[in-house]
């Protein structure tokens, strides 16, 4: 009898965690993930309430404009006293590059002024021979395709200095800069955003500080805004030289460069709105009563709990800022 009893506790209780679990999950709200996660739609009031907005605001702010940056390359003057100085890129392809390119110069200066003014004489003189009987046809055929060989020669080794112009531009140097670099200098590269370049200008100074030297300021001049913005990141490469006569700063050293006082209206947002996926900065804003939309954004810089969005959003916006990670989980699936 006790037996049947015990057995008939047993069931009921599970049966009533059964009913219970059931009733659990029946109230777990269901969550729609469209468009490859950009929309992410909830069908119930209390968990949409889980997600707290801010409007997108858009003031007048006045900060530094800063930016990473790192030293890629250093000036040195050649102890063997060769008149073009040697340069030390933080990446060895670079110094690769740039050594070829002076090969390749030197190259072509040797078949333009030596090898083909040589056959050039060579063609003229087999040309008299020949019209005075003292040479053959095939002795003159032979000089002009000498002449050839060097002219082909000389083609070449232009289309071979083009390929390593076009990754030292690439890298933010004009092969003509390296090559008049004063001794004792540094340059460095930092990226920008694309609307802000035009406020760039060559010559304009900036402020440096290292991480090597953080109780140190130094002072860089904007050399060069490059010509092309990268199609992915939508940044500018700028290339900042700096003096560097005691030769403390080496290739490959990290800083922040600052582009003194900035005033200007933009939209600022919550830092913690914003979420990282592979390089790319998203926000969340609410596109329906019930509903969050994934945008991705170009931000600026960070002024204390505040980021700067320079495109994406417009003021007004409403956007997540709590339940952000929850929102990055469905949208992503992780």
């Amino acid at each position: 009898m006790r037996i049947v009893l015990l057995i008939s506790v047993l069931s009921f209780g599970l049966y009533s965690c059964e009913k219970k679990q059931n009733t659990q999950t029946d109230k777990i709200p269901e969550t729609i993930v469209r468009n490859g996660g950009e929309e992410v739609v909830f069908s119930d009031v209390n968990s949409i309430d889980f997600f707290h907005v801010a409007k997108v605001e858009q003031k007048n702010i006045i900060a530094d404009f800063t930016a990473p940056g790192k030293i890629v390359a250093t000036v040195v003057a050649s102890h063997s006293g060769a008149s073009q100085p040697i340069i030390l890129f933080d990446n060895p392809e670079l110094s690769g590059n740039f050594t070829q390119l002076i090969q390749h110069q030197i190259n072509i200066k040797r078949i333009q002024q030596v090898n083909i003014q040589q056959k050039s004489v060579e063609v003229a003189r087999y040309k008299d021979l020949l019209e005075h009987g003292a040479a053959t046809a095939q002795d003159l055929l032979n000089a002009q395709t000498g002449l050839s060989t060097e002219q082909s020669n000389l083609s070449n080794e232009k289309a071979a200095i083009l390929e390593h112009e076009a990754i030292l531009e690439a890298a933010g140097f004009h092969p003509e800069v390296l090559r008049n670099a004063p001794v004792g200098s540094v340059y460095l590269t930092c990226d920008i955003p694309e609307n802000q370049f035009s406020n760039m200008q060559e010559g304009s100074t900036c402020q440096i500080q290292f991480t090597a030297f953080q109780d140190k300021t130094f002072v860089g001049i904007i050399d060069d805004v490059a010509e092309v913005v990268d199609n992915a990141t939508r940044m500018v490469k700028l290339r900042i030289r700096m003096k560097n006569p005691n030769s403390e700063m080496k290739a490959g050293m990290f800083s922040m460069i600052s582009f003194g006082l900035r005033e200007g209206k933009h939209m600022t947002i919550d830092k913690y709105s914003l979420v990282t996926i592979q390089g790319k900065s998203y926000v969340f804003k609410k596109s329906g009563p019930m509903s969050f939309q994934r945008i991705e954004v170009q931000i600026g810089h960070q002024i204390g709990d505040r980021v700067i969005v320079l495109s994406g959003i417009k003021a007004g916006d409403e956007i997540a800022t709590s339940g952000v990670i929850q929102l990055k989980g469905l949208s992503f699936g992780y």
